[in-house]
Protein backbone atom coordinates (compact mmCIF):
# COMPACT_ATOMS: atom_id res chain seq x y z
CA UNK A 1 0.00 0.00 0.00
CA UNK A 2 2.38 2.41 0.95
CA UNK A 3 4.59 1.93 -2.30
CA UNK A 4 1.32 2.48 -4.51
CA UNK A 5 1.38 5.84 -2.88
CA UNK A 6 4.22 6.84 -2.99
CA UNK A 7 4.45 5.67 -7.03
CA UNK A 8 1.26 7.96 -7.46
CA UNK A 9 3.22 10.90 -5.90
CA UNK A 10 5.53 10.73 -8.03
CA UNK A 11 3.81 10.59 -10.87
CA UNK A 12 1.25 13.02 -9.90
CA UNK A 13 2.25 16.35 -11.75
CA UNK A 14 -0.45 18.60 -10.49
CA UNK A 15 -3.34 19.25 -7.84
CA UNK A 16 -6.86 17.10 -7.96
CA UNK A 17 -9.86 18.61 -8.14
CA UNK A 18 -10.48 17.82 -4.30
CA UNK A 19 -6.99 19.86 -3.42
CA UNK A 20 -8.04 22.49 -5.78
CA UNK A 21 -11.58 22.52 -4.31
CA UNK A 22 -10.16 22.95 -0.86
CA UNK A 23 -7.49 25.57 -1.38
CA UNK A 24 -10.22 27.79 -3.10
CA UNK A 25 -12.45 26.66 0.08
CA UNK A 26 -9.62 28.23 2.63
CA UNK A 27 -9.43 31.86 0.54
CA UNK A 28 -12.98 32.04 0.40
CA UNK A 29 -13.25 32.09 4.32
CA UNK A 30 -9.58 34.17 4.53
CA UNK A 31 -11.71 36.26 2.34
CA UNK A 32 -15.05 36.47 4.25
CA UNK A 33 -13.42 37.71 7.48
CA UNK A 34 -10.76 40.06 5.98
CA UNK A 35 -13.15 42.08 3.96
CA UNK A 36 -15.35 43.30 6.47
CA UNK A 37 -12.15 44.11 8.60
CA UNK A 38 -10.89 46.29 5.70
CA UNK A 39 -13.77 48.13 5.16
CA UNK A 40 -14.07 48.82 9.21
CA UNK A 41 -10.87 50.35 9.50
CA UNK A 42 -11.81 52.50 6.57
CA UNK A 43 -14.63 53.94 8.18
CA UNK A 44 -13.20 54.86 11.31
CA UNK A 45 -9.87 56.42 9.22
CA UNK A 46 -12.16 58.90 7.68
CA UNK A 47 -13.69 59.37 11.40
CA UNK A 48 -10.03 60.37 12.18
CA UNK A 49 -9.06 62.38 9.25
CA UNK A 50 -12.08 64.51 9.68
CA UNK A 51 -11.57 64.87 13.70
CA UNK A 52 -8.18 65.85 12.68
CA UNK A 53 -8.98 68.75 10.38
CA UNK A 54 -11.43 70.28 12.76
CA UNK A 55 -9.01 70.29 14.95
CA UNK A 56 -7.09 72.06 12.83
CA UNK A 57 -9.08 74.56 11.59
CA UNK A 58 -10.59 75.51 15.16
CA UNK A 59 -6.73 75.99 15.98
CA UNK A 60 -6.49 78.34 13.36
CA UNK A 61 -9.68 79.99 14.06
CA UNK A 62 -7.84 80.57 17.83
CA UNK A 63 -5.03 81.60 16.17
CA UNK A 64 -6.68 84.61 14.41
CA UNK A 65 -9.11 85.62 17.12
CA UNK A 66 -5.92 85.87 19.86
CA UNK A 67 -3.77 87.81 17.26
CA UNK A 68 -6.66 89.67 14.99
CA UNK A 69 -9.34 90.04 17.50
CA UNK A 70 -12.93 89.71 16.26
CA UNK A 71 -13.82 90.19 13.15
CA UNK A 72 -16.26 93.40 12.22
CA UNK A 73 -18.90 91.23 10.84
CA UNK A 74 -19.12 87.41 11.64
CA UNK A 75 -19.58 86.01 8.35
CA UNK A 76 -16.41 87.73 7.32
CA UNK A 77 -14.33 84.28 9.44
CA UNK A 78 -14.16 81.84 6.59
CA UNK A 79 -11.09 79.60 5.82
CA UNK A 80 -9.98 81.69 2.85
CA UNK A 81 -9.67 84.76 5.25
CA UNK A 82 -7.76 82.29 7.61
CA UNK A 83 -5.63 80.94 4.36
CA UNK A 84 -4.70 84.97 3.55
CA UNK A 85 -3.75 85.69 6.94
CA UNK A 86 -1.51 82.82 6.67
CA UNK A 87 -3.33 81.13 10.08
CA UNK A 88 -4.13 78.13 7.63
CA UNK A 89 -3.23 76.39 4.46
CA UNK A 90 -6.13 75.87 2.57
CA UNK A 91 -4.60 73.06 0.34
CA UNK A 92 -3.99 71.12 3.61
CA UNK A 93 -7.51 71.09 4.64
CA UNK A 94 -9.45 68.71 3.03
CA UNK A 95 -12.10 66.54 4.45
CA UNK A 96 -12.13 62.73 3.48
CA UNK A 97 -14.68 60.81 1.37
CA UNK A 98 -17.67 60.74 3.22
CA UNK A 99 -17.42 64.36 4.35
CA UNK A 100 -18.47 67.69 3.17
CA UNK A 101 -16.56 70.45 3.66
CA UNK A 102 -18.20 73.33 5.92
CA UNK A 103 -17.14 76.93 5.21
CA UNK A 104 -15.60 77.31 2.00
CA UNK A 105 -17.82 79.91 1.29
CA UNK A 106 -19.95 80.41 4.07
CA UNK A 107 -19.24 81.32 8.00
CA UNK A 108 -16.95 79.34 10.40
CA UNK A 109 -17.22 79.28 14.22
CA UNK A 110 -14.95 77.15 16.92
CA UNK A 111 -18.31 75.39 17.52
CA UNK A 112 -18.88 74.15 14.26
CA UNK A 113 -17.40 71.47 12.60
CA UNK A 114 -15.40 71.89 9.38
CA UNK A 115 -16.23 68.37 8.02
CA UNK A 116 -19.33 67.47 8.15
CA UNK A 117 -20.22 63.52 7.96
CA UNK A 118 -22.53 63.48 4.58
CA UNK A 119 -26.44 61.98 5.62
Amino acid sequence: MRKLIKQRLKNQKGLTLIELLVVIVILGIIAAIAVPMVMGNRESAAEAVATQTNAIVRDAIDRYLVVEGEPADPKDLTVELLDTEKYIDKSTVKCPDGYTPHGTDKTITRDTDYCQEIK
